[in-house]
């Protein structure tokens, strides 16, 4: 006879605790160059747009450049001063976004509960799968690797909230849980920006309140929290104490959606067009991939940016036709950049969107 410990019994009910996967490419894009030029796989290597220039960003990065400290964000030149044999190729959007179903194609066969996170990572709900969580991470993880040539981390936990930080615990190819009877000796020693929901930002109003950890959001006032952090600071107190309700939803449910976003804050400030550049080409990649999913197009594009003296700027452009093309995203967001900011702007932080949605 099947058991499952998922499973109560209540009064002759059946009450099912909620199990939910999140899984996680391990260096997504560094990986599929790698498996397109197997080479690539023993040389620490990293993909970056504008290669032909010293000025281009790094956009993802493999195990062997991770060694040597490269991040994601910094610029080509600041990279190969770490990594002096550093090799970097230029994205290929095409191939991610075909691995990228694959990879989804997979995880879907345990569960239509299945909720994208990116073009990289999603959420599983397998409450109601009658294989164990485990045995079905374990059964993703293998085939991944073993039809893709791709690794994955994946967190196994209750709610959504928990699922992708005990997936970001253990990289890469790797299988983490955080139950439920004992998720705070896992988690509330943890620092408060390893959670969903907190940036920089709130990581540092909190920490002006001597609050660090999760533990430490946990049993601060929920009140005081919102009256710090506004509606975010009453999510983050869900999100510590476990209590995140949200569903995964089912890979072909449509939601109202207005707009479509892709932001990024880099590991150093923007100095210069090729900088911004690749960035926006990048950005716009992923909200056009966004689109595609849910089949749908745009007729404005806006650019939002902070400057390094954290000055708020936003800029759009209405089409008179339709798009959900990255490439003509990418082109009017840049266009906006140079048309509307100085030649000596230093940008923070910025991020590309995609209005009136059809």
């Amino acid at each position: 006879m099947f058991y499952n410990k998922n499973i109560r019994f209540l009064k002759g009910a059946v009450i099912m605790e909620r199990t939910v996967l999140h899984i996680d490419c391990n260096n997504f894009f560094a990986s599929v160059e790698c498996i397109y030029n197997p080479k690539l796989k023993n040389v620490p290597m990293a993909v970056a747009g504008s290669t032909e220039a010293r000025h281009g960003i790094i956009l993802a990065k493999n195990e062997l450049a991770k060694k040597f400290s490269v991040s994601t964000g910094e610029a080509i030149w600041e990279a190969k001063r770490k990594c002096p044999s550093l090799i970097t190729v230029t994205p290929d959007f095409a191939r991610y976004y075909k691995y990228s179903r694959l990879f989804k194609s997979i995880c879907f066969e345990y569960s239509d509960r299945l909720e994208s996170f990116g073009i990289d990572e999603c959420w599983l709900d397998v409450t109601f799968n009658r294989k164990s969580p485990i045995e079905i991470a374990e059964a993703i993880r293998q085939r991944v690797k073993s039809e893709l040539g791709l690794t994955v981390s994946i967190g196994i936990s209750f709610n959504k909230i928990f699922a992708k930080l005990a997936s970001d615990m253990k990289k890469p190819d790797a299988i983490t849980v955080i139950p439920k009877d004992n998720f705070k000796e896992k988690i509330f020693p943890l620092p408060i920006s390893d959670m969903i929901g907190a940036g920089k930002s709130t990581v540092k109003k909190l920490s002006d309140h001597y609050i660090l950890t999760i533990g430490d959001v946990a049993t601060a006032n929920p009140e005081k929290l919102k009256r710090w952090l506004g509606k975010s600071g009453e999510y983050l107190w869900l999100y510590a104490n476990g209590l995140d309700k949200s569903p995964v939803r089912r890979y072909d449910e449509i939601s109202v959606v207005k707009s479509v976003s892709n932001g990024i804050t880099p590991y150093r400030d923007l100095v210069n067009d090729d900088d911004v550049k690749t960035l926006i080409y990048s950005l716009s990649e992923g909200v056009a991939m966004r689109l595609r999913i849910k089949d749908l197009i745009c007729r404005t594009v806006s650019l939002h940016i902070r400057t390094s003296a954290l000055e708020h700027f936003s800029f759009q452009c209405k089409f008179s036709g339709i798009v959900a093309d990255g490439g003509e995203i990418a082109e009017t967001a840049f266009r906006l950049y140079k048309e509307n900011c100085k030649a000596d702007i230093t940008l923070r932080s910025l991020s590309v969107c995609a209005a009136d949605i059809v």
